[in-house]
């Protein structure tokens, strides 16, 4: 996926969606007023957080509007996630606004099936270990294979290619997995080569 994160950047994501029509999902400032046209320009999808999230709740007459306006089928939506800091064992929380602002939804059973109706996939960063390679969230990952009722892309904290296999025993199969700095590619110590090779083994089975 491609996510823009400030301004200035729109030029390079229309690039890299005309040069890979219908094989990037693209967010970050995504709202009713160009949703639309990131589908048109050949995005598989939009991705939406922060626009369904108002006063801490989710906005279901946006979140609505939006899936009437590109479809169910088109339309991810970023459930990235943490505990509160005086809470480190409880809930997860939904967290917009580039993760800083926490909102009053739980991740829980409940709320992934309500949302679930509305979308085609789940975006889920687990922003506690995001960019640190300090391993997954396990916990985060079976929650989200044993309660979702969708395909879901996890992200966050990636420091080998143990973790992909972890990923896909805690989530049932139904858990991708998004890996960025990790990477050799990017300055980390796991082989994007491997990688491809581990999800070209995969799904050969």
């Amino acid at each position: 996926h491609v996510i823009m994160l400030g301004g200035g950047n729109t030029d390079a994501a229309k690039s890299a969606l005309a040069a890979y029509p219908q094989g990037l999902q693209v967010g970050g400032g995504v709202n009713d007023t160009n949703a639309k046209d990131w589908i048109d320009a050949g995005a598989s999808h939009v991705i939406v957080t922060s626009f369904v999230f108002r006063d801490g709740k989710v906005d279901m007459d946006r979140l609505s509007n939006l899936v009437s306006l590109v479809g169910k089928d088109r339309l991810v939506l970023d459930l990235s996630c943490r505990r509160h800091k005086n809470d480190p064992t409880g809930p997860y929380y939904v967290v917009t606004d580039r993760w800083q602002k926490y909102t009053d939804v739980a991740v829980n059973c409940e709320t992934l099936q309500m949302l679930g109706g509305y979308c085609d996939e789940f975006l889920v960063h687990g922003v506690e270990n995001e960019g640190k390679r300090c391993g997954i969230l396990e916990d985060l990952v079976e929650l989200l294979g044993k309660d979702s009722p969708i395909s879901v892309t996890y992200a966050g904290g990636v420091k080998s290619l143990g973790d992909l296999e972890k990923v896909k025993l805690l989530g049932n199969g139904k858990v991708d997995l998004t890996i960025g700095s990790a990477l050799d590619c990017f300055g980390g110590d796991v082989s994007y080569d491997e990688v491809v090779k581990w999800h070209t083994k995969e799904n050969r089975k």
